[in-house]
Parts: C-alpha cells; sequence; structure tokens
C-alpha cells in the first residue's frame, strides 16, 4: 500500500507532464486511444466518485460561517469565464464548434486541482474548497442555462439533456462517494490515498481519448484554440484576482478566488462536448486539461515565494 501511496503523490506532483505526455501519445499513435471514447463519462464519474469521498460537511462551513468571499467567488466563476469564451470566440472567428466548446470550457464549474495550487499559493485554501463544492453542485442549472444563452447560436443546445448528464456524471458519483465515506469512514480512510492515482489515470485516458479523436483537428486548429485557451486562463486568473481585490478581499481570498476562477474542470467540458457536441468541441478542453495545469503551478510557485503582510489590510470596497 505504501508502494501505491507513493505512486499517487508521484502522479499528482507531475500531473501536468503526465497530461502532455498522454496528448502526445495519443496524437501519435491514435488508434491505440480511440477504444476510450465511449468511456469518458464513466470515468469522469470515476474522477467525481473519488471527490465525493473527500467531501466532507465541513468544507461547506465556510457558505455559512462566511459567505460573502464565497457569493463573490461563484459570481465571478459564473460570469467572467463564460463570457470571456464568449468575447475570445468572436474576436478570434473560431469555426462554430470550437466556438461552442471554448464557451463550454468556460461555462463548467471550477476543477479540484485548483484547491493543491490555492494550498501552494498560500491562498484561502477553505474559500478554494468551498468555491469548488458549491460550484460543482449548482453546475447542472448553471452550465446547461449558460451554454444555452452564449452557444446556442453556434450549435443546437438541448439544456435539459445537458442537466441530466450533469447529474448522471457529476452529482450522482458525488452523492455516492459522500455518503460511502460518512458510513464507512475507516475503509475511506485507509484507501483514500489511492484516490489520487485512479483519478488522474482516468483523466489522462479522458485526455488521451479525445486527442485521439481530434488528431487530425489538432494539426488544423491545433495552434488557434491552444491561444484561445491560453488568453481564456489568463483573464479568468487576472480578472478573479482583480474582482476579489476590488471587493475588498484580502490577499488570501484573492489569491483563492484566482486560482479558483482560472482552473475550470476540464474533464467535465470534455464529456459534455463529446456528448452533445462533437470531439472537435471538446478541443477547447483537452487543452484546457493540458494548460491549466501548468499556468496553476507557475502561477502557485509565484506566489508561494511572495510573502503576505501579518497586518494585511483589506482594500476599501469601491462598489
Amino acid at each position: 500500500m505504501k508502494f501505491i501511496e507513493k505512486i499517487s503523490a508521484l502522479a499528482g506532483k507531475y500531473f501536468a507532464v503526465l497530461v502532455i505526455l498522454a496528448a502526445v501519445v495519443a496524437f501519435l499513435y491514435p488508434p491505440a486511444f480511440l477504444i476510450f471514447g465511449g468511456y469518458i463519462t464513466i470515468l469522469l464519474g470515476v474522477v467525481m466518485f473519488g471527490m465525493g469521498l473527500t467531501l466532507k460537511p465541513v468544507d461547506f462551513k465556510l457558505v455559512f460561517t462566511k459567505p460573502i468571499p464565497v457569493i463573490i467567488g461563484i459570481c465571478a466563476q459564473y460570469t467572467i469565464m463564460p463570457l470571456v469564451a464568449f468575447a475570445l470566440a468572436y474576436l478570434l472567428r473560431l469555426p462554430p464548434e470550437l466556438a461552442a466548446g471554448l464557451v463550454l470550457l468556460g461555462s463548467v464549474p471550477g476543477g479540484t486541482a485548483s484547491n493543491v495550487m490555492v494550498y501552494l499559493a498560500r491562498g484561502n485554501v477553505a474559500l478554494s474548497v468551498a468555491m469548488t463544492s458549491l460550484s460543482t453542485m449548482m453546475a447542472p442549472i448553471m452550465t446547461p442555462l449558460l451554454i444555452y444563452l452564449l452557444a446556442g447560436q453556434w450549435l443546437p443546445v438541448d439544456p435539459v439533456a445537458m442537466f441530466m448528464s450533469i447529474i448522471q456524471v457529476i452529482i450522482i458519483p458525488i452523492i455516492l462517494g459522500f455518503l460511502i465515506q460518512k458510513f464507512f469512514p475507516v475503509a475511506v480512510e485507509k484507501g483514500v490515498t489511492v484516490v489520487p492515482l485512479i483519478s488522474v489515470t482516468a483523466i489522462l485516458i479522458i485526455v488521451a481519448a479525445v486527442t485521439a479523436a481530434n488528431a487530425g483537428n489538432v494539426v488544423a486548429a491545433g495552434f488557434l484554440v491552444f491561444i484561445a485557451v491560453f488568453l481564456h486562463n489568463g483573464f479568468g486568473l487576472l480578472l478573479g484576482y482583480l474582482v476579489a481585490l476590488m471587493m475588498g478581499l484580502g490577499e488570501n481570498e484573492r489569491r483563492a478566488i484566482s486560482i479558483e476562477i482560472g482552473m475550470q474542470n476540464s474533464g467535465l467540458g470534455v464529456a459534455l462536448a463529446t456528448a452533445h457536441f462533437s470531439p472537435l468541441a471538446a478541443l477547447p478542453s483537452v487543452w484546457g486539461a493540458i494548460w491549466h495545469n501548468i499556468s496553476g503551478p507557475i502561477l502557485a510557485t509565484y506566489w508561494a515565494n511572495k510573502s503576505i503582510p501579518e497586518n494585511d489590510e483589506k482594500i476599501k470596497k469601491v462598489m
């Protein structure tokens, strides 16, 4: 078990490198990974089940004790990222499927990897966890609604079908994982260290499967999509920080909200795009899975080496 725990820790530490390797190998040898295309939703369900195993009631405590930072963060999450994606899709004149895919990436909740990045950045981890948990629970309503409003002009959107998909691949697995850890805490505690390895493996397979399905498209549109994802992520990180700054939040909260907004649940984006649009529409989320796990550690490392004043005076509200 200790050996597996070490492998799990290494997988989490070098996650970004592994994602890049998975994408490169799948691009070079697509036939080997095409078989996994039909299992994307199941694999994402496995990842969400793992999240449920680590989710505890205390993770929602901040929502009730100090709700203002959480509300600010969630509102910014579901406005900044989808609107920036919409604007970039227009400015870059992305083809319909890629435009809808970028809006989809901007409309999904925050990813679980953001919690680790916030910890490394010396941000407010409790706020990050609360934002991830709450934005994920809101996803069945917010994600289909945003996609319907912003991406419907490019591709047909069935918000009800998308709502059901998110319930099946996100909410139900999380609830099952939460209930299992609640009623079988001893068993879960013994095996929870292996969860990161399982989650990383599942995400790597998802990235490889979608990259294999888009091997031809990566050559034709890969650079343009990367530029769109790069800008989308950069604006998310910057605007998230600035919104928290303008609302008078402290440095710890600013860092948490910035990273939480910038790092999306790209796995959900891939699953929804594949199920409701096309493999090409999933390409922005694939690039998101790669780039978010590069930019996140870079920013976290920068902030980790930048001290926070002991008496961090909150900026006066200007709104």
